[in-house]
C-alpha cells in the first residue's frame, strides 16, 4: 500500500485525479466497538446489539455495525491513505454524498480506498473532494462510499 503525501497548495494540485489508492490497513470491526458506538449515539437497534435475535430474525445471519460507524471510520483510514502537510489548518467540510451499499458484519474486517475527485480553489486555500470507499474483505460490494470535502487553508479564512 502506498500512502499518497500532498505539501502545500502545489502538492495537493499535483494529486492524481480519480486514481483509486490503497486499500489501507484492516479494520476490525468488534462486538465491543459496536457497542460502544450504539452507547454513544443512543441507536441500540437489535441488528447492531443483539447478537442472538439478529442471528435469528435478520437477514444478515448475524449483528451488523451501524453504518454511521462504519462512515466514522474514515478519519482513522484516510491518513494511512492520504496526507496533507503544508497548510495552516485543515479541516473536515462534511460530506456530499454517502451510502450504505452492504452490510458489516461484526467480526469482520474493513479495508478503505481513496480516490481525490477535484481540487477547487477557496478564499485562503484549497477545498479537496476524496471519495473513501469501505468494503468487507472479500465482499463484492463496498460497505460505505462516502464522498469527503477536506478544506486546506493557508492562512485562517
Amino acid at each position: 500500500m502506498t500512502q499518497m503525501v500532498a505539501h502545500g497548495v502545489e502538492g495537493v494540485r499535483a494529486l492524481p485525479l480519480g486514481t483509486p489508492f490503497g486499500p489501507g490497513s484492516p479494520v476490525e470491526i468488534t462486538a465491543d466497538m459496536v457497542g460502544q458506538f450504539a452507547d454513544l449515539t443512543d441507536d441500540h437497534q437489535w441488528i447492531h446489539v443483539d447478537a442472538e435475535r439478529s442471528k435469528r430474525e435478520s437477514p444478515f445471519g448475524g449483528p451488523i455495525a451501524h453504518g454511521f460507524l462504519t462512515l466514522a471510520l474514515i478519519p482513522r483510514m484516510m491518513p494511512e491513505l492520504l496526507t496533507f502537510s503544508g497548510f495552516a489548518m485543515t479541516v473536515n467540510y462534511g460530506c456530499d454524498r454517502v451510502r450504505f451499499p452492504a452490510p458489516v458484519p461484526v467480526g469482520s474486517r474493513v479495508r478503505a480506498t481513496a480516490a481525490v475527485n477535484s481540487v477547487t480553489d477557496i478564499p485562503n486555500g484549497l477545498q479537496v473532494s476524496v471519495e473513501m470507499t469501505i468494503a468487507v474483505e472479500g465482499a463484492q460490494k463496498p460497505s460505505c462510499v462516502a464522498v469527503t470535502l477536506i478544506r486546506h487553508y493557508s492562512k485562517r479564512p
